[in-house]
C-alpha cells in the first residue's frame, strides 16, 4: 500500500513538473517574446508646424530669458531632420522647399512625395498606409491632437488620403476655388468616383479613437451625396462630440472623442500689442537718393500680450492631457498619439512674432504632459520635432553696420519686441513682398527623450522617423 502511495505520488509530480515546463516553453518561445516586446509600447510624435531653431530661440529668449532653459533642451537626445520633399510631375526631381502636407506624409508614411498631398504618391496618386493604420490594424489606440482644424495638412496625412490638401470638407472637393484664385480638383477622390471622400468624412469613418482640435465647420456641412451632416455622422459612428473647454474637462465617456474647439484654427495664446505684426522701416527721402544718405525709421518697439479668444478654448496642454488618458484606458497594447502646434507656422505666415512664440511655449507644455506620461509608462517614445522651417529670422537690433555711419535695414519687414529682460529682440520677415511669407528648406530640430537613445541616429530624414516608430511599436 505505501509503495503504490508512493508511486502514485511520483506520477503527479511528473505531471505538474511537465505541465510547468511546458508552461515556461509556451511563456518562453518565440511568439511570446515577440507579444511581450509589443505590449505597452506608447509613441507620442509632437510636431511644431514650421519650427526651425530660429523659432525655438526667439521662443527661448521671450520665455526664459537669454540663459534660461525650455523643456526641450534639457531632453537627453538632439538630433537633426532632413527634409525631403520631390517635383508632383517628376517624382525622382528634389525640391527643395517642402510645405506641411508632404511633410507630414513623409513622416506619417515613410515616403517622399510633393507638395500639398496627403498620404498619396507623387505623379501615380496611390494611397500610403500611414502608422496611425499600422497602429490600429495591430491593436494600438490612436489619437490626433491639434490647434489648427483637425482637417487640416499635418493632421490629414495621419489618417486620410488625398491628392491635395485643401479637400478639407466635401464642397471643396470640385469645381471649388482656393483664395477665389486657385482651382481645386479632388474628383478623383470623391465617394462617387470610388475615392474615400474628403478629409473629414474619411476621419470619421477612420479608426482613429480621439481627434481633439478646431475646425467645426467642415463638420456641418453635409455628406457628400447626402443631406446628414458630418457631425451627425461621427455620432452615428460611435463618436462623443465636444465643442467647448468646459465639456471637455468634464468628460466621462468610453466612447471614441471627436473634440472641434473652434470653426477653424484655434485662437493662438499671445498677440502683439494692439494686435501689431511685422512693419516696414521707412526711409528718408535722402536716403532713397543714395542708399549712404539720410536716415531709416525702425518701426517702434512693441509688448506681446494675451489674446483673449483664446481664454475660451482648451489649451494644446489640456487636450494632449485628456487623449492619452483617453488612449491608456484599459489598454495594455499601446498607444499612438501625434501632437501638432500649428500656429508657430501660421502666425509666422503672418509675421506676428508674439503669435508663434505662445504657440512654441504651448508645445514646450505638451511636451511637460507627454513627459509626466512617461514617468507612469516607462516603455513611452517621444519624439519632438518640425515639418518644415519658416520665415522668422532673428536679427540685431542694432545693425554692425552702423559703426560706418551709414543707414542700414532690412529689405523685409520686421518686429522689435520688449522682452521681459527688458532688451529688444528684431525679428526679420523677408522671403516674399506679400500677405503672407513662405516656408524655408532649412534642416530642423528633432528632440527624444531617453528612450530614443541608440534608436535616433544624429542626422535623420524625415521617412526615417516613420520607421523608427513603426520598428518601436513592432508593427
Amino acid at each position: 500500500m505505501k509503495k503504490c502511495f508512493s508511486l502514485l505520488l511520483a506520477q503527479v509530480l511528473f505531471i505538474i513538473c511537465a505541465t510547468a515546463a511546458a508552461s515556461a516553453g509556451a511563456n518562453n518561445s518565440p511568439e511570446t517574446a515577440q507579444k511581450r516586446e509589443r505590449a505597452d509600447r506608447n509613441v507620442i510624435l509632437i510636431i511644431g508646424d514650421g519650427m526651425d531653431d530660429h523659432q525655438i530661440t526667439i521662443a527661448r529668449n521671450y520665455l526664459t530669458g537669454a540663459r534660461g532653459r525650455l523643456s526641450l533642451d534639457h531632453l537627453p537626445l538632439r538630433a537633426t531632420a532632413q527634409v525631403l520633399t520631390v517635383s508632383n510631375e517628376q517624382p525622382d526631381q528634389p525640391v527643395y522647399v517642402a510645405d506641411s502636407a508632404n511633410s507630414a506624409t513623409a513622416l506619417a508614411t515613410g515616403q517622399v512625395t510633393s507638395r500639398g498631398r496627403i498620404a498619396t504618391t507623387a505623379g501615380s496618386d496611390n494611397d500610403i498606409p500611414t502608422i496611425v493604420e499600422l497602429a490600429e490594424a495591430a491593436g494600438l489606440k490612436t489619437g490626433i491632437v491639434t490647434s489648427a482644424s483637425v482637417t487640416d495638412a499635418t493632421p490629414a496625412s495621419f489618417y486620410a488620403h488625398v491628392n491635395m490638401r485643401s479637400c478639407e470638407n466635401s464642397s471643396m472637393m470640385k469645381d471649388a476655388m482656393l483664395y477665389d484664385r486657385v482651382r481645386i480638383d479632388c474628383s478623383q477622390d470623391m465617394k462617387a468616383n470610388g475615392g474615400r471622400g474628403s478629409i473629414a468624412e474619411q476621419l470619421i469613418s477612420s479608426g482613429l479613437d480621439v481627434a481633439l482640435g478646431g475646425g467645426l465647420k467642415h463638420f456641418e456641412l453635409p455628406q457628400e451625396g447626402l443631406q446628414q451632416t458630418v457631425l451627425s455622422a461621427a455620432v452615428a459612428e460611435g463618436f462623443e462630440v465636444v465643442k467647448t473647454a468646459d465639456s471637455l474637462s468634464s468628460l466621462k465617456t468610453d466612447k471614441r472623442l471627436l473634440g472641434l474647439f473652434s470653426s477653424g484654427t484655434m485662437p493662438v495664446r499671445l498677440r502683439g500689442e494692439d494686435g501689431r505684426e511685422a512693419e516696414k522701416p521707412e526711409p528718408s527721402l535722402l536716403n532713397s537718393v543714395h542708399w549712404t544718405q539720410g536716415e531709416v525709421t525702425m518701426p517702434e518697439p512693441m509688448l506681446c500680450e494675451p489674446e483673449p479668444a483664446s481664454a475660451e478654448t482648451p489649451s494644446l496642454s489640456r487636450m494632449t492631457e485628456i487623449a492619452l488618458a483617453q488612449l491608456s484606458k484599459g489598454n495594455e497594447r499601446g498607444i499612438f498619439l501625434m501632437v501638432e502646434s500649428a500656429s508657430i507656422d501660421k502666425q509666422s505666415h503672418r509675421r506676428r512674432a508674439c503669435g508663434s512664440i505662445g504657440e512654441v511655449e504651448q508645445l514646450n507644455e505638451v511636451l511637460d504632459t507627454a513627459l509626466a506620461f512617461a514617468e507612469q509608462h516607462p516603455r513611452t517614445l517621444i519624439i519632438v520635432t518640425a515639418d518644415h522651417g519658416q520665415a522668422a529670422q532673428l536679427v540685431p537690433n542694432i545693425s554692425l553696420y552702423d559703426a560706418f555711419g551709414v543707414p542700414v535695414f532690412t529689405p523685409g519687414k520686421i518686429v522689435r519686441i520688449r522682452t521681459p529682460e527688458n532688451a529688444l529682440m528684431a525679428i526679420n520677415y523677408a522671403t516674399n513682398d506679400i500677405v503672407s511669407e513662405e516656408h524655408t528648406g532649412v534642416n530642423v530640430p528633432l528632440f527624444a527623450n531617453a528612450e530614443g537613445l541608440g534608436r535616433v541616429p544624429p542626422m535623420v530624414t524625415q521617412p526615417e522617423i516613420f520607421h523608427i516608430i513603426r520598428k518601436y511599436l513592432a508593427l
